[in-house]
């Protein structure tokens, strides 16, 4: 599988940033140039026609999170996702790690502020991630919901969602920021009761695409504060009267997406349906774990986990002696590129990553060592 996964993709070699963003396949780059051709032709069909193509995204969408499409709705990124479930919860306290990135954090600082739910800091475990044992010490009454992300974008640990479920009872929401695990780990998203995801990283779909999963008690829960045009009943019908939020996962529609990003979006997703997610996870996991053992053998500290079952595609490290930027300097000069933080280098391979990688890190570490 790993050649001929790797031959829809011109990325180098040496590129390890997929945490970060997902050079898009082939497929997925002429799929956006065909659309953009299409509309700069416009006829009659032209504009039903390409909105077409974010129903098929949508429906992709579903099988892959493993439910259907009356639960599902295209999103144009992450953020929007996760507001839209912070200002859905109408009161009472959510659990949000202090490590989350942003995005899972301001959402529910603005929901605050309008004096609707109020979050809650979670302490994670030492290095980041949530463990069912941090929430249930941290449960009371009055939590009714825990946002999570399913993997740690500093360290790339996943998260135990069947335990986490199962440690916040039924009747709590569970919210799943997806973006560093959807595609390319096999994780039990329909023990959520919402899942949001961005395409731009490890989908490898381009920016401004991504969807949201809603369970049946998420609808059910959930306010639908943030209802535009497109999310209610009777959309066609423009009477200037106030229509009910339709009854779906559309409810979460603020207005049309674009169907030329949405063409991407579904060569992206169909790609990673052909392949399955645990075939490329299983790639990933391969290299992570070689890459893994040539930064230790340049004396690394590892901030990411170490074994398979408690991590994604991400190995983060610093190297002590060395700055981060100093270390990313000699991994640049071999070709390489990784994540660069203040205090840690961040190194993401994708399916399509050849094993030749490791020796180009190797070989700039050793110019450190030198």
């Amino acid at each position: 599988m790993s050649a001929s996964y790797a031959d829809h993709f011109d990325a180098p070699a040496g590129y390890l940033d997929f945490a970060r963003f997902g050079p898009p396949s082939g497929e997925a780059v002429a799929a956006l140039a065909r659309a953009a051709e299409e509309s700069a032709r416009a006829d009659h069909t032209t504009v039903n026609v390409l909105m077409e193509t974010e129903h098929r995204a949508r429906r992709t969408a579903a099988r892959l999170a493993g439910t259907d499409v009356e639960h599902t709705v295209l999103l144009p990124n992450t953020s929007t996702g996760l507001f839209h479930a912070a200002l859905g919860v109408r009161a009472g306290t959510v659990l949000v790690s202090r490590t989350e990135f942003p995005s899972n954090l301001y959402p529910w600082r603005r929901a605050a502020e309008l004096g609707r739910s109020a979050p809650r800091r979670l302490e994670p475990r030492p290095g980041g991630g949530v463990t069912p044992e941090r929430v249930r010490a941290a449960l009371t009454d009055d939590v009714v919901a825990l946002s999570v992300s399913a993997v740690d974008f500093r360290t790339g640990f996943r998260v135990d969602l069947a335990a986490l479920r199962e440690v916040i009872g039924p009747d709590r929401l569970l919210i799943v920021d997806a973006i560093q695990g959807f595609g390319v780990a096999a994780m039990p998203w329909e023990v959520a009761d919402v899942v949001v995801t961005g395409g731009q990283k490890w989908l490898r779909a381009g920016w401004s695409t991504g969807f949201a999963v809603l369970s049946d008690r998420a609808l059910e829960l959930l306010e639908p504060v943030l209802t535009g045009w497109t999310g209610v009943e009777d959309v066609a019908r423009f009477d200037g009267e106030e229509h009910p939020p339709a009854p779906d996962a559309r409810r979460w529609s603020i207005t049309n997406l674009s169907p030329v990003t949405a063409a991407s979006f579904v060569a992206a997703l169909e790609l990673v349906e052909r392949y399955t997610v645990p075939a490329i996870e299983a790639l990933v996991s391969a290299r992570v774990t070689e890459l893994t053992d040539a930064v230790r053998e340049y004396g690394a500290q590892l901030l990411s986990p170490t074994d398979p079952a408690h991590r994604a595609g991400i190995l983060s490290f610093t190297l002590p002696g060395h700055q981060p930027a100093r270390v990313a300097e000699a991994l640049h000069a071999e070709g390489v590129t990784p994540t660069v933080r203040a205090d840690s280098l961040r190194l993401s391979p994708h399916a399509s990553t050849p094993p030749t990688v490791v020796e180009q890190v190797a070989k700039a570490l050793a110019t450190l060592r030198s």
